[in-house]
């Protein structure tokens, strides 16, 4: 291995590689975990702890394993014993303080929440059990007609700023990229109190079975391409404000992660390939990476970062409007194509 050195900072958090390990089903598992760390992951990203399932979590033990009584001892007898219950944050915040026993690199909870209350009390709670920071995975489609933009940046600030008020930790948030004034909204969250973005929240999008007349959903990997939304975004803000930028969806080789480097990434979070290829291949990204940075003569991964970010690049143009103008005029039509 090459003396590249690969370190970063993201989230205030000295990391040995800009490679994150996304959210996912593998951090369930501390064997997985592991493995991740054996390959090079500088951080790994706790699968997220969803509000809605706590809820009817609560709900279901308050119906079978509190009020069990129904005043019949014969169908009483048929109810489930508590005495094995375990709820699901308790379940979350035991892995989380399995993976802080065992792992040299920082842990970061997920958290996905619908309300206010819920927010912040698990958010402490995970403060508490000793994460190294919180990413808020703020998964909220607005679908309503009489609510506004305004609307709903508001929301996303009053959760920020009452988890701000009451944890400590670094705080991540990750966004979708539908917000009208993204970058203007970027800097509120930074005024507000959060420590970074990760930039894109990929929200799964619903199909249609045209035999069976019927609304299907199904996950997809991520591609390579998909990476060129949040690179644009990170090329746009790097320089104009203070917070970590973090990227995730579509970092599938060593040469998505250090194209969004090259514009200002501190972090990249990798999921759909280490799913798909088990989380040894982040070793395989990461020997990639030092093997470019070596040929193009660079001795640490900082040299690269944000080389070719909006403020730094010879056409910042590209990044913005004017770049859709040239493409379009720039555009010829194939051998034989009549319009």
């Amino acid at each position: 291995m090459n003396g590249i050195d690969l370190s970063t900072e993201y989230l205030g958090l000295k990391l040995t590689s800009p490679l994150v390990a996304s959210a996912s089903p593998l951090t369930r598992s501390l064997d997985s975990a592991l493995r991740l760390e054996d390959a090079g992951a500088g951080a790994i990203v706790m699968y997220s702890l969803f509000e809605e399932e706590l809820r009817h979590q609560e709900e279901t033990a308050a119906r079978f394993l509190i009020h069990q009584s129904i005043g019949h001892p014969e169908a009483d007898s048929f109810l489930p014993d508590d005495s094995g219950y375990r709820h699901g944050l308790d379940q979350y915040l035991e892995q989380l303080a399995k993976l802080k026993r065992s792992l040299k690199i920082p842990v970061i909870a997920s958290l996905n929440g619908v309300s206010l209350d819920g927010w912040v009390a698990h958010g402490k709670a995970l403060q508490e059990a000793g994460a190294d920071a919180l990413e808020l995975n703020v998964y909220y489609l607005s679908a309503d007609v009489d609510e506004s933009g305004l609307e709903i940046e508001a929301r996303y600030l009053e959760l920020l700023t009452e988890l701000r008020r009451q944890v400590s930790l670094p705080i991540a948030m990750k966004l979708s990229p539908y917000f009208t004034g993204l970058a203007h909204f970027v800097k509120r969250l930074e005024l507000s109190g959060a420590d970074g973005v990760v930039l894109f929240n990929r929200f799964y999008q619903p199909d249609i079975d045209l035999d069976n007349l019927q609304v299907t959903s199904e996950l997809q990997w991520s591609r390579s391409v998909d990476s060129r939304l949040p690179l644009r975004w990170v090329a746009l803000l790097y320089g104009k404000v203070g917070l970590s930028l973090a990227t995730t969806s579509g970092v599938r080789t060593a040469e998505d992660a250090l194209k969004l480097i090259l514009a200002g990434a501190d972090a990249t979070q990798l999921c759909s390939v280490l799913l798909e290829h088990g989380p040894a291949y982040l070793g395989t990204i990461e020997k990639g990476m030092r093997d470019w940075l070596a040929r193009h003569e660079f001795a640490a991964l900082s040299e690269s970062k944000g080389l070719l970010s909006k403020r730094r690049c010879m056409n910042p143009g590209i990044f913005e409007r004017s770049n859709y103008l040239n493409l379009l005029d720039g555009y010829s039509r194939p051998p034989g194509i009549r319009v």
